[in-house]
């Protein structure tokens, strides 16, 4: 026995060392190539592991320096205190904000923050939590560019120390749309797994807190249709379905109605003087019922364009995708990493560009996608320089309080910018694809 102790241990050390040495090996070649080492993908996790070594201390500085600023935290206390004293009435529960207009999962998740913080008083421990919740989602969010390959690495310094507006939303805020958006990316990671039912799972629980996540449905959707034709998408649709009526089913059965028009309320109106797209607008204009069904006629419109041109290019109609893939003329390819994301990152950002509003805290909702719209897919007229002024100019806008004219323009000019260059630019599909196109 003691002898085959002694062979496990020296197995165990060798693998130990070899790991190691591995390491080591790496570590020296990326030194030599140094030069190289902000601008190759492959280096990726190296530049994304200090990074997040220098987000922890940047983090826990700006909570210890930075004063906190109350927004909604209180009222999302009250409004799940309300749950917790027993009142499961969507349209009886409201902070001091307003009334609760967020699905179930937002008010679970709260919960456990509540009691978290004792009954959210010790906003310490919570900007804590939120610190933890910002470096998960980093990780996450470098894991999805490191699958991709795409982003040179010195880009991601602008996706992470660079912005004070992000920091602010997560650490010195407390929104919950950073809570949403971590789900949502934990989904894609599982998507990019190929683990699309427990994706599906986490995309449905991203939307049961907060509904901007459903800005990417139209291109999950035609990921599962791809995937899976109709029959297949089908138990996977069906699945984020029930978990929403799992989720409300306590308010559900109290009050159906009121569960339904609060916490998927498509019609909510939002107050101009908080709005960071539309300054330059005038208000009655802003509020007209005409003005929020053009854009979004636009939205879907540009939608249809991006699936008809863009993504479906094998040379069949897409009502191919309904079939079972096995029985679409073009044989099926796997999806690649680059087509999940560029999918769901494209069909996300068609939907910021043609939002009613966008508020401070809903930087969030595409701010980590940026690099990735900017870089994986770039036009040739689209310099490093420009793409990186691009950056700048929406960083700046977001930072602009309370927006001008001049920001708002300014940041629907760059969106421009991007949504032109996924036009024109070229599309990540997989060459099997591109060959079974000109063979057919």
């Amino acid at each position: 026995m003691a002898a085959g102790l002694r062979k496990r241990g020296r197995a165990g050390a060798g693998a130990a060392a070899r790991a190691a040495g591995r390491c080591e090996q790496w570590l020296r070649r990326a030194w030599q190539e140094r030069r190289l080492l902000l601008v190759e993908p492959r280096y990726t996790l190296l530049v994304a592991a200090c990074l997040c070594l220098a987000e922890v201390g940047i983090t826990f500085w700006v909570i210890h320096r930075v004063a906190y600023t109350e927004i909604d935290w209180k009222a999302y206390m009250a409004e799940v205190e309300g749950v917790i004293n027993g009142t499961y009435d969507y349209t009886q529960l409201q902070g001091d904000t307003g009334p609760l207009v967020y699905p179930a999962g937002f008010v679970y998740i709260f919960m456990g923050l509540y009691h978290a913080t004792d009954r959210g008083t010790d906003i310490h421990v919570a900007q804590h939590i939120f610190a933890v919740l910002y470096l998960a989602t980093l990780l996450l969010v470098f894991w999805i560019y490191h699958q991709t390959c795409k982003v040179p690495p010195f880009v991601f310094f602008f996706m992470c120390c660079a912005s004070y507006r992000v920091h602010s939303i997560f650490v010195l805020r407390l929104f919950n749309d950073p809570v949403a958006m971590a789900l949502l990316f934990l989904s894609i990671n599982l998507l990019l797994a190929q683990r699309w039912g427990w994706g599906c799972c986490c995309f449905s629980l991203a939307v049961s807190v907060k509904m901007n996540v459903l800005l990417f449905a139209p291109g999950l959707l035609f990921l599962l249709l791809t995937q899976f034709g109709l029959r297949g998408a089908l138990p996977k649709l069906s699945l984020c379905a029930a978990l929403q009526v799992i989720l409300g089913l306590p308010f559900l059965l109290e009050n159906p109605v009121g569960y339904l028009s609060r916490s998927f309320d498509l019609g909510r109106q939002f107050l101009f003087r908080w709005t960071v797209n539309w300054r330059f607008l005038p208000e009655p204009l802003f509020l007209h019922r005409a003005f929020h069904l053009v854009l979004l006629a636009a939205h879907l419109l540009l939608l249809l364009l991006f699936a008809l041109c863009r993504w479906h290019r094998t040379g069949e109609s897409i009502l191919s995708l309904l079939k079972d893939p096995s029985k679409r003329k073009v044989p099926p390819q796997p999806l690649t990493s680059n087509q999940i994301v560029s999918t769901l990152f494209t069909s996300n950002f068609i939907g910021i560009c043609f939002s009613r509003s966008l508020h401070y805290q809903f930087y969030v909702w595409y701010f980590h996608t940026l690099p990735y719209l900017l870089w994986a897919m770039p036009a040739r007229w689209l310099t490093h320089l420009f793409r990186l002024l691009v950056l700048g100019l929406i960083e700046l806008s977001w930072n602009t309080y309370p927006s001008t004219s001049c920001s708002s323009a300014a940041l629907h000019m760059c969106h421009a910018v991007i949504l032109l260059q996924l036009w024109l630019g070229p599309q990540p599909f997989p060459e099997s694809t591109q060959h079974s196109k000109k063979a057919h």
